[in-house]
C-alpha cells in the first residue's frame, strides 16, 4: 500500500470553497478501485492548512486517479485557492492495520 500525503496551504478567505471541493473530491475518489481510503484533514492550529491522506492500493493507482474527471474538477477548482504550492510527501505501510503481527 502507498500512502501519500498532499500538503496544502489555501488563501485565508479559501477555507470553506477548498474544504467543499476536497470533501466532494474525497468523496468521489473513495469510490475508485485503486483507492483505499481518502481523508481530509485541517489543521485545527492554523486551518489555512490541510492535509490530504490518500491511501492507494497499487504503484499504479495515483496515476489513475489523476486521470478522474472528478480531480480534474477538484485540481482546476482549488488551483487559485492556494497560498503556495502544494506538495506530496509517499509513505510505504510497513505494518497494516490488519496483519496479525
Amino acid at each position: 500500500m502507498l500512502v501519500v500525503h498532499v500538503h496544502v496551504h489555501v488563501k485565508e478567505d479559501c477555507i470553506d470553497a477548498f474544504k467543499s471541493a476536497s470533501v466532494e473530491n474525497a468523496r468521489q475518489s473513495i469510490q475508485e478501485p485503486g483507492i483505499a481510503r481518502f481523508d481530509v484533514l485541517q489543521n485545527q492550529d492554523e486551518p489555512t492548512k490541510f492535509i490530504l491522506v490518500e491511501a492507494y492500493r497499487t504503484a499504479d493507482a495515483p496515476a489513475r486517479h489523476k486521470e478522474t474527471a472528478h480531480y480534474a474538477v477538484w485540481r482546476d477548482a482549488v488551483a487559485t485557492m492556494m497560498a503556495e504550492p502544494r506538495y506530496s510527501v509517499k509513505f510505504a505501510n510497513v505494518h497494516p492495520a490488519d496483519s496479525n503481527l
